[in-house]
């Protein structure tokens, strides 16, 4: 750490806080290039409208909650330059207060060294999302947040965290199934939260609507599958196997899937019971993040910046604790160098969408081996009994 302490002591937090000033600066020049935010818009002004919220018979365009397009309602009264500002500055704020509330969990004498040096790690592969305002970034800090909020048994904090990581994105369902099976006493809550996202819309529009909404909304989720033919292109673990010719069956894919999930499953159980609570909040949302992006059939090449930071704060944990070594910086450069391969339109070309699921899988399960194995020395030995 000596090395890179002198350096990344502060100037990844500024450089991470600078970079997304740019993109507010971009946002408010330009609010609809390289932009997905007009989604978001077009969706609540056709919630206000009476319109149909979704396509379901091409599974594009607005793929978020009847409670997105309510909740986005605001923002789009203030108009694409305040509001797309405003957009930005929470899923900016919600994630990076997510990150500083796990760094101060994970303690120790130099906190503020790991969580410069891991947004600076994890800066590449986000800023793309930042830029485009994609709601990942929202549902990564909500996500991030309800795990730690779980592990400390937080009611209120969980149901608020909860609700809004399902406004963000369906996906979030995940997250929350982890967090119940965490701590179940926590399961009436986060079932609340559910109820509670899907009630909204209900009370700013006519039941029939809002039923013809969700009756779509259903079944668009229930038909996103892998499609090569699709206007999708979908960069979790079917790509490479697509991009070299030897694609993998939908339902061979599925199989992939539900064993993902389970091993998921009981790999966050075992980190809740081996590691400390200080770190085992940051080993249960790497899996789950790793989770939610390599094996969620539509993930898209941005949608791995969910797993990114929580990445980069865990090479800047492990070399904070072990040191420099060869496994740590190529980890390092890995992760960094991953972000850059569309910087232009020929590494795009080249590298999208076969890469980042190989790259972010090695890297992701390296960090993974090591907290697996941290947790298998804090275990106390057969046999040992405690005295107190």
């Amino acid at each position: 750490m000596m090395v890179t302490k002198p350096v990344f002591d502060r100037l990844g937090f500024w450089l991470w806080v600078g970079s997304f000033l740019i993109v507010l600066g971009l946002a408010l020049w330009s609010p609809d290039a390289h932009s997905v935010v007009h989604i978001y818009r077009h969706g609540s002004e056709a919630f206000l409208s009476g319109q149909p919220l979704y396509q379901v018979e091409v599974a594009m365009g607005y793929l978020y909650a009847p409670a997105f397009a309510v909740l986005y309602v605001p923002l789009l009264k203030l108009g694409p330059h305040l509001g797309d500002i405003l957009w930005h500055m929470l899923g900016f704020g919600v994630l990076t207060f997510a990150a500083m509330r796990q760094v101060r969990k994970l303690g120790g004498e130099e906190q503020t060294w790991p969580l410069s040096f891991g947004l600076f790690l994890a800066l590449p592969v986000s800023l793309a999302a930042l830029r485009n305002g994609q709601a990942t970034i929202l549902l990564t800090g909500a996500c991030w947040s309800l795990t730690l909020s779980t592990l400390e048994g937080r009611r209120a904090e969980s149901f608020f965290w909860a609700m809004l990581a399902i406004i963000a994105k369906p996906t979030a369902i995940i997250m929350l199934l982890l967090a119940g099976a965490l701590r179940p006493r926590l399961i009436p809550v986060l079932a609340l939260a559910v109820l509670v996202v899907l009630a909204i819309p209900y009370g700013f529009a006519s039941t029939s609507y809002i039923n013809a909404q969700y009756h779509d909304f259903f079944r668009l989720l229930t038909s996103m599958t892998v499609d090569p033919t699709g206007p999708f292109v979908p960069a979790d673990f079917t790509a490479p196997f697509t991009r070299f010719g030897v694609p993998i069956s939908e339902f061979d894919a599925t199989i992939v899937r539900v064993v993902a999930g389970l091993l998921t499953l009981w790999l966050v159980l075992q980190f809740d019971r081996r590691l400390d609570a200080n770190i085992g909040g940051l080993a249960i949302f790497l899996a789950a993040a790793f989770y939610m992006c390599v094996f969620n059939p539509r993930v898209e090449q941005n949608t791995y910046a969910m797993v990114a930071v929580p990445a980069g704060l865990s090479i800047a944990l492990l070399w904070r604790e072990k040191g420099a070594g060869a496994v740590l910086w190529s980890l390092a450069v890995l992760l960094f160098v991953t972000g850059l391969t569309s910087i232009d339109g020929r590494l795009h070309d080249l590298f999208h969408p076969w890469f980042r699921p190989i790259s972010i899988g090695i890297i992701a399960c390296v960090l993974i081996g090591w907290l697996w194995t941290r947790g298998r020395q804090n275990m106390p030995a057969a046999g040992a009994v405690v005295h107190g």
